[in-house]
Protein backbone atom coordinates (compact mmCIF):
# COMPACT_ATOMS: atom_id res chain seq x y z
CA UNK A 1 0.00 0.00 0.00
CA UNK A 2 0.98 3.54 -0.80
CA UNK A 3 1.61 5.85 2.06
CA UNK A 4 -0.67 9.20 1.87
CA UNK A 5 1.43 11.72 -0.15
CA UNK A 6 1.51 15.23 0.53
CA UNK A 7 0.33 18.34 -1.50
CA UNK A 8 3.41 19.38 -2.01
CA UNK A 9 4.84 16.09 -3.06
CA UNK A 10 1.84 15.59 -5.46
CA UNK A 11 2.68 18.44 -6.74
CA UNK A 12 6.60 17.74 -7.06
CA UNK A 13 5.38 14.45 -9.01
CA UNK A 14 3.14 16.41 -11.33
CA UNK A 15 5.73 18.94 -12.26
CA UNK A 16 8.30 16.45 -13.26
CA UNK A 17 5.50 14.07 -15.38
CA UNK A 18 4.83 17.03 -16.94
CA UNK A 19 8.19 17.72 -17.67
CA UNK A 20 8.54 14.29 -18.89
CA UNK A 21 5.77 14.93 -21.16
CA UNK A 22 6.87 18.34 -22.73
CA UNK A 23 9.96 16.51 -23.63
CA UNK A 24 8.67 13.85 -24.97
CA UNK A 25 7.04 16.15 -27.31
CA UNK A 26 9.95 18.29 -28.05
CA UNK A 27 11.63 15.17 -29.40
CA UNK A 28 9.59 13.15 -31.64
CA UNK A 29 12.44 11.42 -33.31
CA UNK A 30 14.51 10.32 -29.98
CA UNK A 31 12.09 7.63 -28.77
CA UNK A 32 9.15 9.46 -27.94
CA UNK A 33 6.73 7.03 -26.75
CA UNK A 34 5.70 5.67 -23.74
CA UNK A 35 8.02 3.31 -23.55
CA UNK A 36 10.75 5.99 -23.40
CA UNK A 37 8.98 8.16 -21.02
CA UNK A 38 8.69 5.51 -18.51
CA UNK A 39 12.74 4.66 -19.14
CA UNK A 40 13.54 8.51 -18.49
CA UNK A 41 11.23 8.40 -15.48
CA UNK A 42 12.99 5.14 -13.77
CA UNK A 43 16.13 7.14 -15.04
CA UNK A 44 14.92 9.62 -13.03
CA UNK A 45 14.06 7.45 -9.72
CA UNK A 46 17.51 6.15 -9.57
CA UNK A 47 19.37 9.11 -9.99
CA UNK A 48 17.38 10.72 -6.95
CA UNK A 49 18.16 7.51 -4.93
CA UNK A 50 21.81 8.35 -5.98
CA UNK A 51 21.79 12.05 -5.12
CA UNK A 52 20.27 11.08 -1.51
CA UNK A 53 23.21 8.92 -1.06
CA UNK A 54 25.80 11.38 -1.75
CA UNK A 55 23.74 13.87 0.25
CA UNK A 56 23.81 11.66 2.87
CA UNK A 57 27.36 11.17 2.57
CA UNK A 58 28.75 14.35 2.14
CA UNK A 59 26.60 15.19 5.71
CA UNK A 60 28.46 12.58 7.42
CA UNK A 61 31.60 13.83 6.75
CA UNK A 62 30.58 17.51 7.74
CA UNK A 63 30.61 18.90 3.98
CA UNK A 64 26.39 19.33 3.76
CA UNK A 65 23.29 20.36 5.75
CA UNK A 66 20.83 18.23 7.52
CA UNK A 67 18.25 19.77 5.49
CA UNK A 68 19.63 18.77 2.38
CA UNK A 69 19.85 15.50 3.42
CA UNK A 70 16.58 15.46 4.41
CA UNK A 71 15.19 16.90 1.13
CA UNK A 72 16.90 14.17 -1.32
CA UNK A 73 16.10 11.62 1.08
CA UNK A 74 11.85 12.88 0.22
CA UNK A 75 12.52 12.68 -3.00
CA UNK A 76 14.01 9.75 -3.09
CA UNK A 77 11.07 8.05 -1.03
CA UNK A 78 8.58 9.74 -3.68
CA UNK A 79 9.93 8.40 -6.63
CA UNK A 80 10.16 4.74 -5.27
CA UNK A 81 6.55 5.27 -3.76
CA UNK A 82 5.62 6.53 -7.43
CA UNK A 83 6.91 3.64 -8.98
CA UNK A 84 5.65 0.86 -6.78
CA UNK A 85 2.35 2.55 -7.79
CA UNK A 86 3.00 2.89 -11.36
CA UNK A 87 4.36 -0.90 -11.09
CA UNK A 88 1.07 -1.98 -9.09
CA UNK A 89 -0.88 -0.40 -11.73
CA UNK A 90 0.58 -2.15 -14.76
CA UNK A 91 0.42 -5.71 -13.03
CA UNK A 92 -3.43 -5.34 -12.22
CA UNK A 93 -4.10 -4.20 -16.26
CA UNK A 94 -1.60 -6.98 -16.90
CA UNK A 95 -4.13 -9.06 -14.74
CA UNK A 96 -7.13 -7.73 -16.02
CA UNK A 97 -6.34 -8.62 -19.67
CA UNK A 98 -5.05 -12.22 -19.18
CA UNK A 99 -8.14 -12.55 -16.99
CA UNK A 100 -10.72 -11.33 -19.94
CA UNK A 101 -12.75 -14.09 -21.66
CA UNK A 102 -11.29 -14.65 -25.77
Amino acid sequence: MVAALTSAGVAAAYRSADGLANTTRAQPGAGSGFGAALSRAMEQAVDAGRTADTTATQALTGQGSVTDVVMAVSRAELALQTTVAVRDKVVAAYQDVMRMPI
